[in-house]
């Protein structure tokens, strides 16, 4: 396994994330609030840790990392990140003790937007800056973010780009990995801007701009208000959410695609078309089902369905209205948007809707071999054949997420949540997607669950945000085996 290089890598993520403090360090003394020294006291604690870490356990780098590495190396560094993360928090006092400040933490980072605050504008204005940072980090991911910066990672590095991008075929954009991420990296921090424009124009402040754009472009949905975007009651901010969310649920890929000149690039994707025509169609179903029940005005409805759709199927996790109080029908669907996610190749959570797309051509395809036994069929995407291999990484990766969901969902209700807590708050955190249903419904958070409970979803969001497959191996014996 080679276990000193693997805590080299990690001991190396963890100081570049120590130097990344030295941010919300500058707004806390621009804002003169409390949150200076945890941060300092954070710094002072993981840079030395890191560099300690990474010094010790130097070791001649190989041309090969294999994937029981990459996997290995993903997972601890993951981890890490959440522990470096939650220093800060934990430090301050504002979020409780240690559980809660790791359960934000890891919420940052693996996006999911799960959060223990009942009172988020009472938190100081460092301390949120970081609380919404570390979800842009944690968007396109720490492992690729190393592979864009940190050279001695660039060798072999498709086994921890593999390991971490969710998507069941990571898009290599360039022969070189570094190259793919550094790319994307760069698109990543184009539209982080774009957004960040967009919102000035509309009046939102500086401070808050840049953390709605930090937790739009991760689908991650942290908000510095209380009421999340609800707070600004605003059609145009409305819409501009539902835009860049939009972008965010697509393929990142696709994106690149656009800038290179490829006016086509959305529509030429099939999984992309999908994806697309599935938020219309949800979005037109449920503005019909609330019009004249919740809402009197048609372009209300619109303007809400619209965009509980988009955040909740991309994953981000934003509300501008309790859906709790809609018709039932409504209801469900959303539940069901919660469990479809975005594209592959986003930073939207979720099952992913190119997986989605290839169960049902299997089961098509097994339909169509019943009535033809000697027919040979094979499953294509876009035009293309998908490997028999990739099929059967895709129905084991969906039986391992819905087995999980109910075997968690169970494991919680046992702690003492209520069903539709339980199954809401699972849903919510193995999807990466912030709210859920009862008690930790749209207007409501996670300071109610047992402390027994947030561990259970932290281990939820970790499996959600790492594809399953890359925290789940690490039970198998086989894994451990030489």
């Amino acid at each position: 396994m080679r276990w000193r290089y693997i805590f080299n890598v990690v001991g190396a993520l963890t100081f570049v994330l120590g130097l990344l403090m030295i941010f919300p360090v500058l707004f806390g003394l621009y804002y003169k609030d409390s949150s200076v020294f945890p941060l300092l006291e954070s710094m002072g604690i993981t840079l030395p840790t890191g560099l300690a870490l990474f010094w010790f356990t130097r070791s001649k780098k190989t041309d090969v990392i294999t994937p029981r590495q990459g996997m290995a190396i993903v997972t601890l560094g993951w981890l890490a990140a959440g522990l470096a993360g939650a220093l800060p928090f934990w430090l301050s006092g504002e979020f409780g003790g240690f559980t809660n400040s790791f359960f934000e933490s890891v919420s940052g980072f693996t996006t999911t937007g799960s959060s223990i605050l009942t009172n988020i504008e009472g938190v100081s204005k460092g301390l949120l800056f970081w609380r919404s940072f570390i979800q842009w980090l944690g968007g396109m991911g720490i492992i690729v973010l190393s592979l864009a910066i940190l050279p001695f990672l660039g060798v072999g590095g498709m086994q921890l780009y593999k390991a971490e991008v969710p998507s069941p075929i990571p898009d290599k954009l360039m022969p070189k990995i570094r190259d793919t991420a550094m790319i994307l990296w760069k698109v990543y921090l184009l539209i982080t801007v774009i957004e960040t424009i967009f919102l000035l124009l509309g009046g939102m402040g500086l401070f808050d701009a840049l953390c709605h754009a930090f937790t739009t472009l991760p689908t991650g949905g942290f908000s510095t208000k209380n009421t999340s975007v609800a707070h600004y009651d605003s059609v145009y901010f409305d819409y501009v959410f539902v835009f860049f969310m939009l972008l965010a649920g697509i393929n990142f890929s696709l994106h690149f695609q656009l800038i290179r000149g490829k006016p086509l690039a959305f529509w030429e994707d099939s999984e992309c078309r999908f994806f697309l025509f599935i938020v219309l169609i949800l979005t037109g179903i449920i503005t019909f089902n609330i019009y004249g029940d919740v809402y009197q005005s048609f372009f209300d409805s619109l303007r809400y369905s619209a965009f509980q759709v988009v955040s909740i199927v991309t994953t981000t996790g934003y509300a501008t209205a309790d859906y709790e109080k809609w018709p039932a029908m409504s209801q469900h669907i959303l539940l069901l948007c919660m469990f479809l996610g975005a594209s592959a190749g986003s930073t939207g959570g979720g099952m992913k809707v190119l997986r989605v797309m290839v169960c049902f051509k299997f089961c098509y395809q097994e339909l169509f071999s019943l009535v033809h036994p000697h027919a040979v069929t094979q499953i294509k995407i876009g035009g293309k054949t998908v490997p028999a291999d990739v099929v059967k990484s895709v129905l084991g990766f969906l039986a391992l997420y819905m087995g999980l969901f109910a075997l968690c969902t169970v494991l919680l209700a046992g702690i003492g949540v209520d069903f539709v807590t339980a199954f809401g708050a699972v849903a919510a955190t193995i999807g990466n997607i912030g709210p859920g249903f009862g008690a930790v419904g749209p207007v409501e958070n996670f300071a109610t669950i047992p402390t027994a409970g947030k561990w259970l979803l932290i281990w939820c969001m970790l499996l959600g945000r790492l594809e399953i497959y890359t925290v789940i191996i690490f039970l198998t014996p086989e894994f451990w085996r030489k």
